[in-house]
């Protein structure tokens, strides 16, 4: 049986693995096994982890750096750090408060949290209760009509961007999770939108080509839905040059570098190692962020060396929501922003703006 949430951060809980190791007692087997699990092998999951591990950086004795921060600033918000929560599906899995926990601690660090379609809270009661900006994240619902009536949902809330997943129009077929027996319980529900109306198959249709991708958006949707609002629309799950280009001339406002956390698509590359084309791709026109692996402030500095304007956790921050709910997320995000600094001074790097690839070591 999972243990109750901490009440109060115990004194050995120092970075993003402590909270990993507490969060297993924390969760139900099925739960861990829904959250740590990815697509087939999970080799995705593993060359995300690594790629960050492997590359190093350049320590800088001797800068002057007194008076640095870390601020950065995204869609008219200027933020007191760039670690942002991704969106994560059904959040009172891990903890009763769910979403309204790790909100409320992203807004508290001066953060921003991503609000998943599949929320286990309604979209404007986690608005209604935010101690800061909320970004929504949009999954494609089948219509344009249906989609749409979300969008205005999150606008009518106060929603300041809208994060559109475009790299999982179909689940991956994750084996750690079917093994666990998992599935979503009735009091944890996705209670923002209905099940999706999938066509009858005839004999010898695929539920795949002929069912589910049938209802998946296509690139003429993402510019006639960037006509539909004034929210800034950003794309996650761009992993390839030639998407990025046309995430750039479909009216994208941003990019997400992501490979879904390794959870949709196995044997995809690591974030880490596409990010620098994708950068070169789009040239500095709209913000990059970045997920996946990362777990370290040198990750962050890594990620912003590469180019990325922002990073992105998912894992991370439910680590520390299940072991101690939103205490647990605005500590974890503290200590991301304390590495984060300490490496950033170490480097000879006053500002966010200042980390550039200098800072990285060219021949790992």
């Amino acid at each position: 049986m999972a243990a109750a949430p901490l009440t109060t951060i115990s004194p050995d809980i120092v970075s993003a693995a402590d909270y990993e190791r507490y969060a297993r007692d924390h969760m139900s087997d099925q739960a861990w096994a829904y959250l740590q699990g990815g697509a087939a092998d999970e080799l995705t999951i593993a060359a995300n982890l690594r790629a960050w591990q492997k590359k190093t950086v350049w320590p800088r004795p001797l800068a002057e750096v007194s008076g640095g921060h870390t601020h950065c600033t995204l869609f008219g918000d200027t933020l007191a750090h760039p670690v942002i929560l991704a969106p994560v599906a059904t959040q009172r899995l891990f903890h009763p408060q769910g979403e309204l926990a790790s909100t409320l601690a992203a807004g508290v660090m001066g953060g921003v949290a991503t609000v998943s379609t599949q929320a286990s809270i309604s979209l404007e009661d986690i608005a209604s209760q935010a101690q800061g900006p909320l970004w929504f994240q949009l999954y494609w619902q089948g219509s344009r009509d249906a989609t749409l009536a979300l969008i205005k949902r999150a606008e009518a809330a106060g929603y300041r961007a809208l994060v559109f997943t475009v790299d999982a129009p179909i689940s991956g077929i994750r084996n750690r999770e079917q093994r666990s027996g998992f599935s979503v319980p009735a009091d944890v529900a996705q209670v923002n939108v209905a099940p999706l109306a999938l066509p009858a198959l005839q004999e010898n249709m695929s539920p795949v080509f002929d069912g589910l991708m049938t209802l998946a958006p296509l690139w003429q949707d993402i510019e006639w839905l960037v006509k539909q609002t004034q929210l800034p629309i950003l794309l996650k799950g761009i992993m390839h040059v030639d998407d990025a280009a046309k995430a750039l001339t479909s009216g994208a406002a941003g990019i997400v570098v992501s490979n879904h956390g390794g959870r949709v698509l196995d044997s995809v590359p690591s974030t880490f190692s596409v990010l620098p084309d994708i950068v070169a791709t789009v040239g500095g026109a709209i913000p990059i962020l970045v997920d996946g692996g990362i777990r370290r402030g040198t990750d962050i500095i890594k990620a912003r060396a590469l180019g990325a304007t922002a990073v992105m956790i998912g894992r991370p921050y439910i680590h520390a929501l299940a072991t101690a709910g939103a205490l647990g997320v605005a500590h974890l995000l503290r200590l991301l922003r304390e590495e984060l600094e300490i490496g950033m001074a170490l480097t000879g790097c006053k500002t966010w703006d200042e980390i550039g690839p200098g800072v990285l070591r060219g021949n790992d």
